[in-house]
């Protein structure tokens, strides 16, 4: 925390001073004590009080005090805000074991109401795209402030074939430039956008393999957020995907074929832009990751003044102090 006018906080000196005027009239007080001639009374007048209460009032005061110096020498902090022209596309996974149910109601019904949250967190300033990936990948929605139109894609959104990571990551990092276009660059040189990538398997189809997908993203300057989804005991019969052939293997009806998450994978693209990487096993976890991420990505970081927080504590603790002087029939200085 930084101050635009240090000088001011001399007002500071204000707080020991006011501590000190207080000690010295209390012990003026003090020497003007009542005489008792009664000792029994004197004594059970003694044990009954509580010291320390009448201090809460005068500490209460003399912090109310130091948050109104402070407020004066106008404090700075470094806030995060949403970045000017900023842009999150969301890749998802609808591969055929996107129809697994050990994440209910399905992984991708679990992916859909967790996106629609994310899309209801992110500040409204921020464009979100959509775009999926199965043997490859689809643009289907241009990025857009418009949430209505966004809510309608995830709706869209259904199991296909195979898994194309790297395929969709390119995809990803080309909507992503397109939208922020000659956007300055933050210091570290990442550009005001982002990529949220969703998936539960393994690459399994494609040209580029995720890693060299994840590479486009970083020469881009983009980071990429990556969440896992599902749990390793997943599977999903031959009849509810595996005709459509998409990579996890093959046999007759009614047989059962895991379909298990590529953690290490998705950990490695978050790692190789700089990203961060999650692991989701419930339709609640995966919910509240994109909460998470809705309100803290695409921001950057910026020095904002803070004096109305410190005079919104300053005033809240003198009200407590007077409340606290009435109840205990204390005097404030």
């Amino acid at each position: 925390m930084t101050f635009a006018s240090p000088w001011l906080l001399f007002a500071l000196l204000l707080v020991p001073a006011t501590l000190l005027a207080a000690l010295w009239f209390e012990r003026r007080r003090a020497r003007y004590a009542v005489a008792f001639t009664n000792l029994d009374v004197l004594a059970s007048v003694a044990e009954k009080r509580r010291p320390w209460r009448r201090w809460v009032p005068l500490a209460l005061f003399l912090l109310a005090l130091a948050a109104a110096a402070v407020a004066l020498a106008r404090p700075r902090a470094t806030v995060a805000v949403p970045a000017n022209r900023a842009t999150v596309v969301l890749l998802v996974d609808v591969s055929g074991s996107m129809r697994a149910a050990d994440v209910k109601p399905t992984r991708l019904g679990a992916a859909q109401n967790a996106m629609a949250a994310f899309v209801d967190h992110v500040p409204k300033s921020v464009k979100v795209g959509l775009v999926s990936f199965s043997t490859g990948p689809n643009l289907l929605v241009v990025p857009t402030t418009d949430r209505t139109v966004l809510h309608e894609g995830i709706d869209l959104l259904a199991p296909e074939a195979g898994t194309a990571i790297g395929d969709g990551l390119q995809m990803a990092v080309q909507t992503v430039k397109a939208s922020v276009g000659d956007a300055p660059r933050a210091r570290d040189g990442k550009i005001p956008g982002a990529i949220v990538l969703l998936s539960d398997g393994a690459q399994t189809r494609g040209i580029l393999t995720p890693l060299q997908g994840a590479a486009k993203a970083r020469n881009a300057g983009i980071r990429v957020f990556t969440i896992a989804l599902g749990t390793d005991h997943g599977t999903l019969g031959f009849n509810g995907g595996f005709g459509f052939g998409f990579g996890n293997g093959g046999g007759g009806p009614g047989r059962r074929f895991p379909v298990r998450p590529d953690p290490v994978t998705l950990a490695a693209i978050a790692r190789e832009t700089d990203g961060k990487t999650y692991r989701a096993k419930s339709a609640s976890k995966v919910e509240n990751i994109y909460k998470q991420l809705g309100q803290s990505i695409a921001h950057r970081p910026a020095k904002r003044e803070i004096s109305s927080w410190f005079v919104g504590g300053a005033a809240l603790l003198l009200l407590l102090s007077v409340g606290g002087a009435r109840l205990t029939g204390e005097r404030l200085p």
